[in-house]
């Protein structure tokens, strides 16, 4: 049996025990990386690991709230501990808030928005950077959505820190260039047929957008291929 793409790489996808982040990380290990698959809820992600060894992958769950910057720096003290580096990191986890005027957007609802779409990332990418450069090879996804470029009435909330996530990753990007130890790519799944999908349009046919799984294969085409730091990239049907 030939080696897979990704064998003997080790991944960490965030936000995956359901929709995009579930689709990415079983593409991932379909590729022979080890997953390591992080949620809020560890019966989902059991589900999700379950899937991943029944397809002959390997996964470890790690059930975690990304509002707790600890429990971030711990899983970072794991992963060092156990493998020394990390190949593959995937920043898929976030929330949408509520869909309402600026003037009337909930500060308190706005500040955890911005703090797991924006702050939590910030903190993944702090405690996991030394190791994505003992990779070698680090790469880095980051799932924006164009409402982040393109504002739209009533997404002030979410686009607003999609935004703020863009800027942050693309600097994170633009510092790479040269370094050539990380590479960087900021992907927007365009619709897609999510949990957060059908809260934001609810009268919306589910069949008559893509499945998680097109784009989950598109980030593992990506990590097995390569890139150029800095890449931006909408997954069209």
């Amino acid at each position: 049996m030939s080696e897979k793409p990704l064998s003997n790489q080790v991944a960490l996808v965030t936000g995956a025990s359901r929709g995009i982040g579930a689709a990415t990380a079983e593409a991932l290990a379909a590729q022979g990386a080890h997953v390591i698959i992080t949620a809020r809820t560890a019966k989902a992600l059991e589900e999700v690991e379950e899937r991943i060894h029944q397809a002959g992958g390997s996964a470890t769950i790690a059930p975690m709230d990304l509002m707790d910057g600890d429990s971030i720096g711990r899983l970072a003290e794991a992963v060092a501990t156990r493998w020394a580096k990390l190949d593959i990191m995937v920043l898929n986890a976030a929330m949408l808030g509520s869909l309402s005027p600026a003037q009337h957007l909930d500060p308190k609802e706005f500040g955890r928005v911005l703090s797991l779409n924006v702050g939590a990332q910030a903190v993944l990418i702090s405690a996991f950077d030394p190791l994505l450069r003992a990779s070698g090879d680090g790469r880095v996804f980051g799932v924006t959505s164009s409402v982040g470029q393109k504002p739209r009435a009533y997404w002030g909330g979410y686009g607003a820190s999609k935004a703020a996530f863009d800027t942050f990753l693309g600097a994170y990007a633009e510092e790479q260039a040269n370094l050539g130890r990380i590479r960087v790519a900021i992907i927007d799944p365009g619709a897609t047929r999510t949990k957060m999908r059908a809260e934001a349009y609810p009268g919306e046919d589910p069949a008559t957008v893509k499945e998680p799984a097109l784009v989950g294969a598109r980030i593992a085409a990506l990590a097995v291929s390569g890139f150029e730091t800095g890449l931006r990239e909408r997954v069209n049907a």
